[in-house]
């Protein structure tokens, strides 16, 4: 299958989806101790409908964020082209691809498969938005980024590369 990427830390690869992502530090973003507290039940900046318009626009993703141990949300929305490049993308699988630092969750419209999970430094993580592509239709990426290893962290949170798959079958 002929396969097509776009590279979503590109400005005109963005400008292809009408995408712009979005960045706030926290489990919680705006919540004070960036929303940890204990035994909570889950974060809003995962859902669908979650406002994160007052979100920093974020236009480096590999941009490191914070020192010690913290978590950041990356979102986006986008809408899926009718074609790139003069190729149809009607009925194409797409695919989401990432390598968040240190583990991550990938939620897609407010779900996660539990193999949209990033275990460990540095993996890479490939998961399936779409088994037969709708052009105009919307999906939002919600990326959960911790710092790690939790009990010494080092660095900071990024995403090295987030790319949109689009594998087509002529």
């Amino acid at each position: 299958m002929p396969r097509i990427a776009l590279d979503l830390n590109n400005p005109l690869d963005l400008k292809q989806v009408k995408g712009q992502w979005r960045v706030a530090q926290g489990l919680v973003p705006g919540q004070p101790n960036e929303g940890l507290t204990a035994q909570i039940a889950n974060s809003p900046a995962r859902l669908t409908e979650y406002d994160d318009s007052s979100w920093e626009v974020c236009t480096n993703i590999r941009k490191s964020r914070s020192k010690g141990f913290t978590f950041a949300w990356y979102r986006i929305k986008i809408e899926l082209p009718t074609e790139i490049d003069g190729i149809s993308l009607a009925g194409s699988r797409l695919y989401f691809e990432t390598n968040i630092d240190n583990y991550g969750e990938i939620w897609v419209d407010g779900k996660i498969d539990r193999d949209g999970m990033v275990n460990g430094n540095n993996v890479q993580k490939r998961i399936e938005i779409s088994r037969d592509v709708i052009p105009g239709e919307t999906c939002v990426i919600a990326c959960l980024a911790a710092n790690g290893p939790l009990a010494e962290p080092r660095g900071g949170v990024f995403m090295r590369y987030a790319t949109l798959a689009f594998e087509t079958s002529g």
